[in-house]
């Protein structure tokens, strides 16, 4: 995969260039510099600095032109001691130098550059410089060097607010923090760059931060959302006619559809990318290249075009002091030789690669190269040495973080997304705005014959144009208030259904309170007015009173659950929420209800660890739990078991209220938790109000929990519920 292509193409973009306008500045340039030279004029700062501009403009296509235009306005500005049209010429060499691996030569145009840049204070020229001195030492691997002089062009970048040149240096930083293993770090400064680049239009930096993006995601083995990046770049570099960028896309699509074993179409793409890279004389590419084309060939089983390729590759790479395409070349023959069954030379190569892998620092490098020698090392039956390799090979899997980095990858994305179609609408009419003007441009170049009749022309299309912006900025409004009136009306129908729901709840409180309470305190005034008339003896009261205390301690019980529901509803619930055991609550209860079980025959069994922390809000715990037990109770016969137990699962607590009791039938279990349940008698004629599980669900899901139901008609219910574990205890595991 290739990042480094990218880099060279920013290095130097100048402030100028804007829109698709190239093959027009190309001719603008062009034509007063041969004007010049074929004039034989005395050359000045205005003909030395159209050089500069024309060299630079040539770096992407055609990099020897860019040279020979660049050693032009070097002579041309030796003659009048230009320093500024000297530094920037050794700029464009040295930026088409380091896509060429002449590094020898990119150093000393640099130190040159910067001794002329620094007496004239050129912050611009020599944040340029250290830019590409950060990019020259992540080519040769030297990470810390690269880190070094890139933190020092982004400071100049940011002081003097360039922020196109803050973007590239961002992209240039995230590279190489990629290649140390550090990808959220990375992610950052790809998106930070991308946010910056989407704020300028800067299609071509665009363009690089939308491949870099990619590679990650394919290091992350993301492939379908690697190949829509490196897609959209590839788009981004064909409106450009960026031959290198198209070349860098073909390249990275190709190893994604290897990766996806669609070999016949990534050899389509990476010949593609081979052509432009040799037209180019792009080194780093024709060697990456060739080595992907090696390993596209070795897993359709063609051997010898397979090692004719990766031969090719590692010579061109060791030839060009290529030391990462090196490195990937040895662990790509270790490839070769692993799948050929020759694990000697498997061996010697992945050593090799193993070496150079460290020297340069890639994890990417060092994975895939320790990989290779496990292999290796297995087939030669060095077992001690393999396990070591694959100890050092998890620990460096271990330390990718590949979930932090997906995370931040999908929250940057949202973010980015959200942004770029906030400013789709603007970037349009600028785009518009700028044909215009180009268009404008052409039209004073007509015959003066005409001139009255263009003029009254273009003024009449500025008029429809203004109007016709007005109009588009009008329909803009309209469609954004007409999103909101539908967002506030989805907004007020989720309102009016959870209203009607309240309103439901509520007529059902009120007919549970009407029928419910006033049912005990009537039977009691009956009780105490008989007694009062003396028409009830005490015999008689007596004999009636432990009726009237059950309903009474059943109403009482209600009363208790239905303002502690009511209470649960306002704002400051959750600061009741803490850390306690469940086993001494759920004890609590069945010591309560231990007497009731037992005048009906049903033995009750607890079996919760001791230890079984819990954070929730005791009350509300308390609450569902009595009024698990009490249903349990309520449809149980004598002989029947009612067990409780809690314990550990998928971190959360899990507690299950079971039965052996008379169980529901499947449309009676489809109707509990509902705002309207229909109570059902007990097994000894028990009421119910039918509202004690709709205040059990609330409360557990004010918990962060859930509750469910199991049950078998003549069979026996579970009752199950789930609660959040308390951080540091110890617990049980749920087998």
């Amino acid at each position: 995969m290739r990042k480094t292509w990218a880099l060279y193409l920013l290095m130097l973009i100048p402030v100028f260039c804007l829109g698709n306008s190239r093959n027009l500045r190309l001719d603008s340039l062009r034509s007063p510099v041969q004007k010049s030279i074929a004039e034989n004029k005395t050359a000045d700062t205005a003909f030395i600095n159209n050089l500069n501009k024309l060299a630079n403009e040539y770096i992407a296509q055609y990099p020897d032109s860019s040279v020979i235009y660049a050693r032009m306005a070097i002579s041309n500005a030796q003659q009048i001691a230009y320093q500024k049209g000297t530094a920037d010429a050794l700029l464009v060499i040295a930026t088409v130098y380091v896509s060429q691996g002449k590094y020898t030569e990119v150093g000393k145009n640099l130190d040159e550059a910067i001794a002329l840049y620094t007496p004239l204070n050129d912050l611009v020229g020599l944040s340029n410089c250290y830019k590409i001195y950060g990019n020259l030492y992540y080519q040769s691997s030297n990470y810390d060097k690269a880190l070094n002089f890139l933190n020092k062009a982004l400071a100049i970048k940011q002081k003097i607010h360039d922020r196109q040149g803050t973007a590239h240096t961002y992209l240039s930083m995230g590279n190489v923090y990629d290649n140390l293993g550090y990808p959220t770090t990375a992610l950052d400064y790809y998106f930070k760059a991308l946010n910056i680049n989407t704020q300028l239009n800067n299609s071509k930096a665009i363009a690089a931060n939308y491949n870099n993006i990619g590679v990650m995601l394919q290091n992350m083995e993301i492939y379908p959302e690697a190949l829509n990046y490196y897609n959209k770049a590839l788009k981004t570099w064909k409106q450009g006619h960026s031959l290198g960028g198209i070349a860098t896309a073909y390249q990275n699509i190709g190893e994604v559809l290897i990766a996806q074993h669609r070999y016949d179409e990534a050899i389509k793409y990476l010949t593609e990318s081979q052509q432009i890279n040799q037209k180019q004389d792009d080194k780093d590419g024709i060697s990456s290249g060739w080595n992907d084309l090696g390993v596209c060939y070795l897993y359709k089983k063609l051997n010898d075009k397979a090692l004719s390729y990766l031969s090719q590759a590692l010579k061109m790479s060791v030839d060009n002091q290529l030391d990462y395409n090196q490195a990937a070349c040895l662990t790509s023959l270790a490839l070769f030789y692993n799948d050929n069954n020759n694990s000697a030379k498997a061996y010697d190569y992945a050593v090799q690669a193993k070496t150079l892998a460290d020297k340069i620092g890639s994890v990417l490098l060092r994975s895939n190269a320790r990989l290779q020698l496990i292999k290796a090392l297995g087939g030669l039956s060095k077992y001690k040495e393999a396990f070591l390799a694959q100890a050092e090979f998890d620990k460096m899997k271990v330390g990718a973080k590949r979930d932090e980095s997906l995370q931040k990858f999908t929250s940057y994305n949202l973010e980015y997304n959200f942004a770029e179609k906030q400013k789709q609408q603007q970037i349009q009419q600028q785009a518009n705005a700028l044909i215009y003007q180009q268009r404008s441009h052409g039209q004073v170049l007509l015959n003066i014959i005409f001139g009255i009749v263009i003029a009254a022309m273009l003024v009449i299309v500025g008029v429809y144009y203004r109007q016709k912006l007005k109009q588009l900025k009008i329909n803009a409004q309209l469609t954004e208030k007409n999103e909101e009136v539908i967002a506030q009306k989805a907004d007020l129908d989720g309102q009016t259904i959870k209203l009607n729901e309240l309103n439901s709840l509520k007529d059902r409180l009120i007919s549970v309170l009407a029928h419910d309470l006033r049912s005990p305190l009537s039977t009691l005034r009956g009780m105490f007015s008989l007694l009062e008339d003396d028409s009830l003896t005490n015999e008689e009261f007596m004999e009636m009173l432990p009726t009237a205390l059950k309903k009474l301690e059943y109403t009482s019980d209600f009363l208790d659950t239905l303002l502690f529901w009511v209470n649960s509803q306002m704002a400051n619930f959750g600061n009741s929420v803490k850390n306690f055991r469940i086993n001494e609550l759920i004890n609590s209860e069945m010591l309560n209800h231990k007497e009731q079980a037992s005048l009906k025959g049903i033995t009750l069994i607890e079996n919760v660890p001791d230890d079984l922390m819990v954070f929730s809000d005791p009350n509300s715990i308390r609450i569902v739990t009595r009024n698990l037990i009490t249903n349990a109770i309520k449809f149980s016969r004598a002989g029947d078991i009612i067990e409780v137990s809690a314990a550990e699962q998928d971190k959360k607590v899990r507690v299950i209220v079971k039965d052996t009791g008379t169980g529901m039938s499947p449309k009676q279990r489809s109707k509990l938790f509902k705002t309207k349940v229909d109570s059902k008698v007990g097994t000894k004629s028990e009421s119910g109000t039918g509202m004690g599980l709709l205040f059990c669900k609330d409360l557990v899901e004010k918990c962060n929990g859930e509750i469910w139901v199991n049950s078998i008609e003549g069979v026996g219910t579970s009752f199950y519920f789930t609660l959040p574990l308390a951080q540091n205890a110890k617990v049980p595991v749920l087998a």
